[in-house]
């Protein structure tokens, strides 16, 4: 469906153009109205085209390493998507669905390659467009790095494990260290003053049942505190995978996003050659006469 001239002057991208360009630019790109639920594209289709948010609501989503999938954009109303795949002409690395009725304009290559010929500042806008992009893979890089280790793993620790957690914790402390000093002070007082009054006590010295006592809490707390141990190296494991995973995904969004400004400004450089070279020409010219 043809575009209406003044339907692209809501479009930021566009805002620069004077009114015969717009009216060009007006009979190149097309109308796409899309119902809701509708897969507007999807990952690994090739990306001959872009989209231009008019009216509407869309989810543009991708799946990560972990194979979930993740929230990258919701572009509001002129914002531009699936443009730096079109950009490259490689597959689209995301998914585009419309989440209620959907008006958006359709672009493609072509229309980006006349719109930079006649109006080379219109460059500036779309290097605006990929800045957005850049904020929104830097959203989504936070987003992964608020994974919690210590949540991932509070998530499938076992009622023994919690338990475990507990008496090491506990165990560690100088509220124990207090308790345990004061009880076998207690203990040890309680047996003396017991013998020298009735002759007998029921752990006289030297305190066989303490000491039976003791190696049974030091057979049954070392194990329980190398298990709590164990979860805290388990912990600090997969915080360290997390962390590189997060490092990993910068490092490729920040290559890609390179490339793609790389490739815009070549572009941009091509055009401005091309809009010397005939201003240079005609300027020998008139020198020469």
């Amino acid at each position: 469906m043809a575009c209406k001239p003044y339907e692209l002057r809501h479009v930021p991208l566009f805002s620069l153009l004077d009114d015969d360009e717009i009216a060009v630019l007006a009979q190149q790109v097309e109308l796409r109205d899309f119902t809701a639920k509708q897969r507007i594209y999807k990952a690994g289709e090739p990306s001959t085209r872009a989209f231009v948010m008019l009216s509407g609501a869309v989810e543009v989503t991708l799946i990560d390493e972990d194979g979930q999938e993740v929230l990258f954009s919701e572009p509001h109303h002129g914002d531009f998507f699936g443009f730096a795949s079109m950009l490259e002409n490689t597959t689209h690395q995301t998914t585009a669905i419309a989440t209620e009725a959907t008006t958006c304009l359709e672009v493609d290559r072509n229309d980006i390659e006349a719109l930079l010929t006649k109006k080379p500042m219109a460059g500036l806008d779309m290097m605006t467009v990929l800045a957005r992009d850049i904020h929104s893979a830097q959203g989504v890089i936070r987003t992964r790095a608020m994974r919690n280790a210590n949540e991932l793993i509070d998530e499938q620790e076992t009622f023994g494990e919690r338990i475990a957690d507990i008496v090491a914790s506990f165990g560690g402390s100088w509220t124990f260290i207090i308790l345990f000093l004061s009880s076998m002070i207690g203990y040890v007082i309680l047996s003396i003053v017991l013998v020298a009054m009735h002759g007998k006590s029921w752990d006289p010295y030297p305190f066989i049942l303490l000491n039976l006592f003791l190696s049974m809490l030091a057979a049954i707390q070392a194990p329980v505190i190398m298990m709590s141990q164990n979860r805290q190296d388990t912990k600090d494991r997969l915080r360290s995978e997390l962390d590189f995973e997060v490092n990993r995904r910068a490092e490729t969004e920040i290559q890609a996003l390179s490339r793609k400004i790389h490739f815009l400004t070549e572009k941009l450089g091509d055009i401005d050659d091309h809009l010397r070279g005939p201003n240079e020409a005609r300027r020998e010219d008139d020198l020469q006469g």
